[in-house]
């Protein structure tokens, strides 16, 4: 595998912002990138200028303007990246005041010890051309002593803040504990200010701030492998897709202004126990939907809420994959929970990621490939 990625709910949460799949819809998968990349594993399109960004695990960034991938990175690091099964360049988020500072973000192992870094860039005054001697470590996380669950998203929530997911540092079973060590920044969800310091702050409204052994910056807790979550402005929610061990992999839905959650790992595998035949599950955040590992995949790749006007019948349906069964899945989020749940009987290669651009249409990375979603005939 190229890239293996990777208490109740709260009965106040606000709707869907959809509604139930009309009769007779259907969807299909349109050819947008074909030929010409290497892996990519995230795709973004942070001004409506024609141009699509699109992450490459290697390194480097590219760019699609109006349809056609341009043969010039936008960023190459892959010097410095350690790359290959699931380390890399994993993804970027680009500042909400983009257009006038320039600033993007980008997450990544580094070419040394697989550590993980989140780094600041700045793109010159050739809006097309980044400059790489501009890079500022944010924020570094060790993990260099096993290779996987890196986590591997970084992304400006809807109250302006970075957040970042952090795997729990790997091998199988969270051997090293972080899953459930408040003190450790792997196997969380970080939540960041980088507007209000140098080279940030921690928020006061984070729910561990000042708390003896627990990290300021820990927003969420009890993740395994967090390799893709979203926001949903519409609705005020956080989705994460939690990448399971070997038996469920799983989403969970909150509140995304609700912090301090704990979605169980490594106690918790999906709903159920992780090898133990009873545990305590007090003060865990159960998953909304979960599925069975060894028969319906191996791990789960999380999508979006569509929110596009393409497909009307789709608004507020969230949809995700699989890297292994490459399916295509969706559900609606309804006083808490996972309602109009629907498999759309299309089957994809390798899907590693999802991306929207600035019309909130989305795409689906599958192989070295760039698919865009669209309603079938």
């Amino acid at each position: 595998m190229v890239l293996a990625i990777a208490g109740c709910h709260d009965s106040t949460a606000p709707g869907d912002g959809g509604t139930t799949l009309p009769p007779g819809l259907t969807l299909k998968v349109d050819p947008f990138i074909s030929t010409g990349l290497s892996s990519p594993v995230f795709l973004t399109q942070p001004l409506n200028d024609g141009r699509i960004f699109v992450v490459e695990q290697a390194g480097r960034i590219r760019v699609i303007r109006n349809g056609v991938l341009q043969a010039t990175p936008f960023l190459d690091i892959s010097s410095r990246v350690l790359s290959g099964g699931e380390r890399g360049l994993l993804s970027v988020a680009f500042h909400p005041q983009y257009a006038t500072n320039r600033f993007f973000y980008v997450y990544f192992t580094t070419q040394t010890n697989g550590d993980i870094r989140i780094e600041r860039f700045t793109t010159t005054t050739n809006p097309e051309v980044a400059d790489p001697t501009t890079s500022k470590l944010i924020i570094t996380t060790p993990h260099s002593t096993y290779a996987n669950h890196n986590g591997g998203l970084v992304s400006f929530g809807l109250d302006g803040m970075l957040y970042a997911g952090f795997g729990d540092g790997g091998s199988g079973g969270d051997p090293l504990g972080n899953g459930q060590n408040f003190n450790a920044l792997l196997g969380s969800l970080i939540r960041i200010d980088v507007n209000g310091g140098d080279p940030y702050t921690i928020p006061p409204t984070n729910p561990f701030v000042g708390q003896t052994n627990r990290r300021g910056e820990v927003w969420a807790k009890g993740l395994r492998n967090p390799w893709r979550y979203a926001f949903d402005a519409p609705t005020g929610l956080l989705y994460i897709a939690d990448v399971g061990q070997s038996a469920r992999e799983e989403v969970d839905v909150v509140l995304a202004n609700r912090g301090g959650l704990n979605f169980g790992w490594n106690r918790m595998e999906g709903s159920i126990c992780y090898n133990a035949s009873t545990c305590d599950q007090t003060g865990f955040t159960p998953p909304v939907l979960d599925y069975v590992n060894p028969t319906a995949g191996c791990s789960i790749t999380g999508g979006y809420v569509y929110r596009g006007t393409a497909i009307q019948g789709l608004q507020g349906h969230y949809l995700y994959s699989d890297y292994c069964s490459g399916f295509l899945r969706s559900f609606r989020f309804e006083n808490g929970v996972a309602v109009d749940k629907k498999d759309w009987g299309l089957m994809m290669n390798a899907v590693a990621s999802f991306g929207v651009d600035a019309a909130a249409e989305m795409y689906i990375m599958s192989g070295n490939t760039i698919l865009k979603l669209a309603q079938g005939s």
